[in-house]
């Protein structure tokens, strides 16, 4: 019985979060067949035994948008644009010396190095090329 339980949660939340990501379907007719060892079975074909559901369409509510900053608490130290400038100038000069030293050794790598070890250095090159291309 518990099993029965379990596969019924199991099979409507299935339902549910196919009716979220695919919204035309859950206008679609729905039909519950329950076999003999207790097996229920949903489909969208109607089955010899199965009874169709009538289903509510989804109320669906736009979400709102999350605010873009939130404001410092008090006394919360502050930078000016100058000296965030010449950090994120910093950083990215950082990066790019990493990516250099980076694409190096990947290079010498590849001369005869484990398939680990060069897999390793191409991960990190495009970990410092993603990281690079993020900054504003």
């Amino acid at each position: 019985m518990l099993l029965i339980k379990h596969k019924y949660i199991i099979s409507s939340a299935l339902i549910g979060i196919m009716a979220a990501a695919f919204p035309m379907a859950a206008h679609s007719e729905i039909y519950k067949h329950v076999d003999d060892q207790g097996k229920v079975t949903y489909s969208n074909v109607p089955m010899k035994g199965g009874t169709r559901l009538n289903l509510e369409p989804l109320n669906t509510v736009p979400a709102t948008r999350a605010k873009t900053s939130t404001p410092s608490p008090a006394g919360f130290p502050k930078i000016g644009n100058d000296t965030q400038k010449q950090r994120d100038g910093t950083r990215r000069k950082i990066l790019e010396d990493e990516l250099a030293n980076e694409e190096k050794l990947l290079a010498s790598s590849q001369k005869g190095n484990t398939k680990e070890e060069i897999d390793l250095h191409t991960r990190n090159v495009g970990a410092l090329k993603k990281e690079l291309a993020n900054l504003k």
